[in-house]
């Protein structure tokens, strides 16, 4: 059974740091594109960052670009998200993803993801 399980969420301070983890089990997915997308309430789900399957291009929401780093770690089967100057506005549910398939373009859209975590709480305070 593939399984993503996001961890480190949690409650910062404005202008603070979380790294998250997305742990894969159950499927290998060095080859596969992984993405982050965050839900604040309210609010649909929207995109935050990717990382293509080969792992040599990154890409990120405007709204993160410059504070946020997407990176994996094949021999871990995980990818992370450095967030770092944390605003308030960054307050969500971060989801993680998995491309449909090894090899494929996921892009910016939930479309292009066919596996996804059960999401980590990641709160900003003023």
């Amino acid at each position: 059974q593939v399984q993503l399980v996001e961890s480190g969420g949690g409650l910062v301070q404005a202008g603070g740091s979380l790294k998250l983890s997305c742990a894969a089990s159950g499927r290998t997915f060095n080859n596969y594109a992984m993405g982050w997308f965050r839900q604040a309430p309210g609010k649909e789900r929207e995109f935050v960052a990717a990382l293509s399957w080969s792992g040599t291009r990154t890409f990120y929401a405007d709204s993160v670009k410059g504070r946020f780093t997407i990176s994996r770690d094949n021999a871990k089967n995980t990818v992370y998200l450095q967030m770092n100057s944390l605003k308030p506005e960054d307050t969500a549910v971060y989801y993680c993803a998995a491309g449909r398939g090894p090899y494929y373009t996921a892009g910016s859209t939930d479309r292009g993801y066919d596996y996804w975590g059960q999401g980590t709480q990641v709160t900003v305070s003023s």
